[in-house]
């Protein structure tokens, strides 16, 4: 499978499938595919435990912010085929999972290379900061997050902490909620930041957006 975004500030993701190769996107996000590619609808989420399973898993990825349904893009053929698929913002950017967890804004899912689980992640500090209700995406897969922009992407090493605006927090990965704080301040609404200004702490990575993410989804 060969993903390549394309463009600058409207950006599109061109996939090639080999034959035999699956792609994930959620609903609404194609613009185009050569004909041959077969779609099945499919519900959110991991297809493990049963019954059950699914529907916890449904209704999981419903108060994730993402849609109940995921397409999966198949190939049948022997020979490659493309699709092109968009965000519902200006960008996508990739971020790689290894059996690993990623913590994003709710609604930045747009599409992976591998099905994922989507589920909700509460975190209290992060309800007090304004950004507590999470999008937890689990998986082995290359995830494409919908953003505003080239996201800034920093690393955070054992023990290093920074203060960020909660507004420009677009995702963490490798973080838990014992390294998240937040601290309301009337003296941030002065300067002109947020209500709350957010304490990451590593190890792990933040995903950091040029612009606030007011009204996004």
């Amino acid at each position: 499978m060969n993903c390549k975004i394309i463009g600058y500030e409207l950006q599109t993701l061109e996939v090639v499938l080999q034959p035999g190769e699956s792609f994930y996107a959620e609903r609404g996000s194609m613009v185009y595919m050569e004909d041959g590619l077969q779609c099945d609808v499919e519900f959110n989420g991991s297809d493990s435990g049963g019954t059950g399973g699914k529907i916890g898993n449904v209704l999981k990825s419903k108060l994730s912010g993402e849609s109940l349904l995921i397409i999966r893009y198949y190939n049948p053929l022997n020979y490659s085929r493309k699709i092109i698929v968009s965000s519902g913002g200006w960008g996508l950017y990739p971020v790689k999972l290894k059996d690993d967890e990623l913590m994003c804004r709710r609604g930045m899912y747009t599409a992976s290379t591998n099905k994922v689980s989507l589920t909700l992640k509460l975190n209290l500090q992060g309800l007090i900061g304004g950004v507590g209700s999470f999008q937890k995406i689990s998986g082995n897969a290359t995830v494409f997050l919908n953003t505003l922009g080239a996201p800034l992407e920093r690393q955070l090493a054992a023990g290093e902490t920074i203060v960020i605006d909660e507004n420009h927090i677009i995702a963490m990965k490798g973080m838990d909620d014992s390294r998240i704080q937040a601290g309301w301040s009337i003296g941030n609404l002065f300067r002109g930041e947020g209500l709350s200004l957010m304490r990451l702490t590593g190890p792990g990575s933040v995903y950091i957006s040029p612009k606030p993410m007011y009204g996004r989804r």
